[in-house]
């Protein structure tokens, strides 16, 4: 004989007994205290503020590399090992169209760089997200769920990505250059900016802001992460989720090779290597951020970045270990990382 009454007095202490989820903003604070606690050590302010800007457009392609990783091992739990081989190919793909297409890239006409730079683009996410979709089938599926075996194999699998670009590309360097417009800096009060890390804080921003658009405002996003939580529940509701987790594969191989089309400029030149050498970092990165966090990433990724910058302005010979320290610094405060997704 339950009427209504009694049952929203129910509903309403079911509400109440719920736990409430207290906001964790201290983590999204360390970036901005980092950058104040170096300003008096730097001997100007306009250096300061150089240093602030280049950290800040390192970070984004940091995180544009790492952040594909951590879509991948949050909602799949895959340690992917052979993330930097995608990051590499991002880069050669890349090389492949702005190599042929030098005349445009030095012509002082944004339209002719964007014509340049776009198709350059789209290759190279186009490519390594085809290559994402192969390998999860070929390499990640017959080990899903064992830690160990993914990492052996995943590992393998870059060494070969990596001679078989040697095979291709040889040995080599190849040259990488910016386009003309992005060339050169400009001037805040006594400080110089590159253009370039300009237009690099505005595409991190922009993968961060979309990522957590899609991945929490989306129903897409929803049956994603639903299906992490119970996957034979989303199946049972007429949902193909391995096709939703090949999709998330696919799109964290791609985040890599737009990340190695944004190093490969950045250093202006692309070789086979860059991928392993980026892959400790990428890591490093992923484990501050709490190993599945995008958020954590994207400020992992700030901090190594501006850590990094301001060491080795003011301790070059330090500046090698920075990431390391900083990642030990951070794990000893919060074990698990900044925001950890995962008690795995």
């Amino acid at each position: 004989q339950l009427g209504h009454p009694s049952m929203s007095a129910t509903d309403t202490d079911a509400g109440a007994a719920l736990p409430k989820v207290r906001a964790d903003y201290l983590p999204l604070l360390l970036p901005i205290a980092m950058a104040l606690i170096a300003l008096p050590f730097i001997p100007s302010g306009s250096t300061w503020v150089t240093l602030t800007i280049a950290g800040l457009a390192m970070g984004m392609m940091i995180f544009v590399m790492a952040s594909g990783l951590t879509l991948i091992f949050g909602l799949m739990d895959v340690l992917n090992f052979g993330h930097g081989a995608f990051i590499a190919i991002g880069a050669y793909m890349a090389a492949l169209v702005l190599v042929p297409l030098t005349g445009w890239m030095q012509a002082d006409s944004v339209w002719l760089n964007l014509a340049a730079v776009i198709p350059a683009v789209a290759l190279a996410v186009g490519v390594t997200g085809l290559l994402g979709l192969a390998f999860e089938r070929i390499v990640i599926a017959p080990v899903y769920g064992q830690h160990l075996k993914q990492i052996l194999i995943t590992m393998g699998g870059m060494i070969v990505a990596e001679q078989i670009l040697y095979v291709f590309f040889g040995p080599q360097q190849i040259p990488l250059p910016l386009p003309a417009t992005l060339r050169g800096s400009f001037m805040i009060g006594e400080a110089a900016i590159e253009k370039y890390r300009i237009v690099c804080v505005v595409v991190g921003l922009t993968v961060f802001l979309a990522m957590l658009l899609v991945l929490n405002r989306t129903k897409i996003g929803l049956l994603i992460r639903a299906g992490v939580e119970n996957t034979e529940m989303v199946e049972a509701l007429g949902y193909r989720i391995t096709r939703l987790f090949v999709g998330v594969f696919m799109a964290g191989s791609a985040l890599a090779g737009l990340g190695g089309v944004m190093w490969g400029l950045y250093r202006e030149q692309v070789n086979a290597a860059m991928g392993g050498e980026l892959l400790v970092l990428v890591f490093i990165v992923v484990i501050i951020g709490g190993l599945g966090s995008v958020t954590g990433c994207f400020i992992g990724a700030l901090l190594v970045a501006l850590a990094t910058n301001y060491i080795g302005f003011l301790v070059p010979k330090l500046a090698l270990v920075t990431d390391i320290l900083l990642m030990v610094a951070v794990l000893l405060w919060r074990p698990r990382g900044l925001y950890p997704v995962t008690s795995r």
